[in-house]
């Protein structure tokens, strides 16, 4: 029989602290129970930046268990266009002073930040305090201790907290994320993890280290989070290094970071991270073969082979409307999501050795 949507409270003051995490659960579609269309999920995002507008929202009127019901904004002008083109009610439009009052809306189920790294923590904390569940994009925060807040927010409120890695909700990488378990290929040796792309914007919050800016903040964490997800192990030690070819632009954040993982199996994985280089690769060299994803990070396309000649070519959709679904379903039938608060600190406290590693010039052990 069908649970019933978990009911959230009426009122809970907001407060503006951060952050969140989560571990790696693997899901299937597999032995759950599927609700009734009726029983879609309503979702508000914060932020209507490009990800909100070009991704999500459209992703939304493809899931089968959410749907986009409200928005929270700071910019007034895009109220009427969103409101248009999605049917949005008036009384389901906020704004970041008054986003504590979902807490009474009954039309809103899921409260979905969009927003720049460095606020992540404190509007998921605000939404974790009306009762509502939190998805948050990655990475998570800019600190671990902003992730711990938020983490702690959502554990305070009995809501759930799930972290937008759309990557591990992806057919062909869940493949892979499986064979850190079963090795086809043997002991894992080497992880080659690249992701990056030429940015040519310099007045964009990407430059700004207040709201999270910097390639390892940015893409870093796809590269970081393959490399654990594939070994599926945690590293013990990381050596890193930055890189900046445009110094008038990135003044203040990483243009590009290399990092190399040491894990207590013995592997190491050579990882890069850049914005001002393109690279779309995560390949495994393992004792008896290897394989990988080319590209393996892209919204579309993901594919692959092994050197048996195994294909990963397996498709969906829309990953945005997958990830949404599964957190959808984990909500409905009260289980666990499939990238946790955990997950998401996990990441940035590597991510936090990997710049004391490039300011001190040193391995740091984990």
């Amino acid at each position: 029989m069908k649970k019933p949507i978990q009911k959230r409270r009426t009122f809970i003051k907001a407060i503006g602290m951060t952050a969140g995490a989560t571990l790696l659960v693997p899901a299937t579609w597999a032995n759950i129970n599927v609700p009734e269309s009726s029983d879609k999920l309503g979702v508000a995002l914060v932020g209507l930046g490009y990800y909100s507008t070009g991704l999500l929202a459209p992703a939304l009127q493809q899931t089968s268990y959410c749907k986009l019901t409200g928005i929270v904004t700071g910019s007034p002008e895009k109220i009427p266009v969103w409101q248009k083109r999605y049917g949005i009610e008036d009384k389901n439009v906020y704004n970041y002073e008054n986003m504590s009052q979902i807490a009474d809306n009954k039309d809103i189920d899921v409260i979905y930040i969009v927003l720049p790294t460095g606020l992540h923590s404190r509007y998921g904390v605000i939404a974790a305090n009306t009762g509502k569940h939190v998805w948050c994009e990655k990475p998570m925060a800019r600190t671990v201790a902003e992730c711990q807040a938020l983490i702690d927010a959502c554990r305070k409120n009995r809501v759930k907290l799930s972290i937008g890695y759309r990557m591990q909700h992806e057919p062909n990488t869940q493949t892979l994320i499986r064979y850190a378990k079963t090795k086809p290929f043997g002991q894992i040796i080497k992880v080659k993890a690249e992701a990056g792309y030429y940015d040519g914007r310099s007045d964009h919050w990407k430059q700004n280290k207040a709201l999270g800016g910097g390639a390892m903040y940015d893409m870093g964490v796809y590269p970081l989070n393959a490399a654990r997800y594939v070994t599926g192990e945690e590293p013990i030690a990381v050596v890193a290094r930055h890189e900046t070819k445009r110094p008038e632009i990135y003044d203040e954040v990483d243009e590009t970071t290399y990092f190399d993982l040491e894990f207590l199996s013995g592997a190491i994985a050579n990882c890069i991270t850049s914005l001002g280089m393109s690279m779309n690769e995560l390949r495994v060299d393992c004792e008896k073969g290897w394989y990988g994803l080319k590209p393996f990070q892209s919204y579309s396309g993901i594919k692959g082979r092994a050197s048996d000649g195994t294909l990963f070519n397996k498709h969906i959709p829309n990953q945005q409307a997958r990830q949404m679904d599964d957190d959808a379903l984990a909500i409905i039938n009260d289980t666990d999501v499939l990238v946790p608060g955990a997950e998401g600190l996990r990441d940035i406290r590597i991510v936090e050795a990997i710049y004391k590693s490039a300011k001190e010039g040193k391995r740091i052990a984990l």
